[in-house]
C-alpha cells in the first residue's frame, strides 16, 4: 500500500470517532462564551463610561505590549486562510455522496470557535483608542491575500504536527499577554486573553490526540512526518505579515522582536513546545519503527538540547521598532 493510501485509510479510521472529538474538545455554540460577554455592553446606560474606563487603562500599557497584541489579533483575524488550508488536507472533503465529511465538520466547528478570538481582540483594539485600526485592517487583508504555506502540503500527518505545535504556541502567547495585562493593571484585557488561551489549549489537546492515535496505527510514517516538520522548522501562521507599503514578512520580523523583548514568545518557548510534544507522544517509547524512523526518533530526542544552545546565544535587539499600527510611544 502506498503512503498516500495509508494516510487516507488512517484518516477514514479516525473519522469514525470524529463526533467524540467534537464532544470532548469543542463546546456547543449555546454554551461557549461570545465576544460581547467580555466587552462593554452597547445597550447598557453605562456603555460610554465603561469605554472611557477601558481607554484610560489602555493609556498605561507599554508600546511593545500593543505591538504584540495587534500582531496576535491580526494572526487570529487571518482565519479564512487557515480554514481553506485545512480543508485541502488529504482525507478532508467538504461534501461526499453520503453527506458531510466528518473531518470537514471538525474543521468548520474548530473555525467557528477560533473566529471569536479575532472578533473579540479586534473590538477591544477599536475601543482602546491606542491603535490605527485602518493600518491594522490593511495588514490583515494583506495577510489573507498573501496566503500561507506551512510546508505540510496535503499530508494530514504533517498538518496535525503543525496544528499541535501552533495551538500550544498561541496558548503561550495569549497566556503571557494575559499575565502582562494583569501586571499593568488591565484586568479586563487579562481576562480576555486568558479565556482565548483556554480555547487554544483545548484545540492543542485535540490535535495532539489525533497525532497520538496515528502513532498507534502508523508509527514509522508519523515519526518521519514529525521529524520532517521539525527539520524545516514550524512556520508561524503570520510569518508573511506586512504593513502598508512594505515587503512580505517585514512586519512579522519586527513583531517577533517585540514578542521576544517582553517575553511573550521566545526561542526558548519554541524549544519547550518541542520537548512537551516529545513527552506527550512518548517518542522515546514508540516501538515497531523502521530503521529510517528510528533515526528520525533519535534526531527528535536530540533536537531540544541542540536548539537550547542556539536559543541561549540569540540576542534580541533592544530598540523598539515603530509600527504604523500603533501610536508612537508617549513621552512622559
Amino acid at each position: 500500500m502506498s503512503q498516500k493510501n495509508m494516510r487516507l485509510e488512517v484518516m477514514q479510521f479516525l473519522e469514525k470517532s470524529i463526533d467524540t472529538f467534537v464532544d470532548d474538545f469543542l463546546i456547543p455554540v449555546e454554551k461557549i462564551w461570545q465576544p460581547s460577554d467580555l466587552l462593554p455592553d452597547t445597550q447598557s446606560e453605562t456603555f460610554l463610561d465603561d469605554v472611557i474606563e477601558l481607554r484610560e487603562i489602555a493609556k498605561d500599557l507599554p508600546y511593545d505590549f500593543w505591538v504584540v497584541l495587534v500582531g496576535d489579533t491580526i494572526t487570529e483575524e487571518a482565519l479564512p486562510t487557515y480554514e481553506s488550508w485545512l480543508m485541502d488536507v488529504e482525507g478532508v472533503e467538504q461534501k461526499t455522496g453520503e453527506g458531510d465529511n466528518g473531518w470537514a465538520k471538525w474543521i468548520r466547528q474548530w473555525t467557528g470557535e477560533e473566529n471569536r478570538h479575532g472578533d473579540l481582540l479586534n473590538k477591544y483594539l477599536y475601543l482602546s483608542g491606542r491603535v490605527n485600526m485602518r493600518e491594522v485592517e490593511i495588514t490583515t487583508q494583506h495577510l489573507i491575500n498573501d496566503g500561507f504555506d506551512p510546508g505540510t502540503g496535503r499530508d494530514p500527518y504533517k498538518n496535525f504536527v503543525f496544528t499541535s505545535f501552533q495551538e500550544l504556541a498561541t496558548y503561550v502567547s495569549h497566556n503571557r499577554v494575559a499575565q502582562l495585562a494583569k501586571k499593568f493593571g488591565d484586568k479586563k484585557l487579562s481576562k480576555i486573553c486568558k479565556i482565548i488561551a483556554g480555547d487554544e489549549m483545548r484545540h492543542h489537546l485535540a490535535y495532539t490526540e489525533f497525532v497520538d492515535r496515528i502513532f498507534k496505527i502508523d508509527p514509522s510514517q508519523m515519526m518521519l512526518a514529525f521529524e520532517d516538520m521539525m527539520r524545516r522548522k514550524i512556520t508561524m501562521p503570520a510569518n508573511l505579515m506586512r504593513e502598508s507599503g512594505q515587503s512580505i514578512g517585514m512586519a512579522f520580523e519586527k513583531f517577533s522582536e517585540s514578542a521576544q523583548r517582553i517575553g511573550v514568545y521566545t526561542a526558548l518557548d519554541y524549544v519547550d513546545i518541542l520537548e512537551k510534544l516529545n513527552i506527550k507522544w512518548q517518542i522515546e517509547k514508540i516501538g515497531n519503527l523502521t530503521d529510517e524512523a528510528e533515526k528520525a526518533r533519535d534526531y527528535l530526542l536530540r533536537l531540544p538540547a541542540r536548539m537550547t544552545r542556539i536559543a541561549e546565544r540569540m540576542v534580541t535587539p533592544g530598540e523598539e521598532k515603530i509600527f504604523s499600527w500603533v501610536q508612537a510611544p508617549m513621552v512622559r
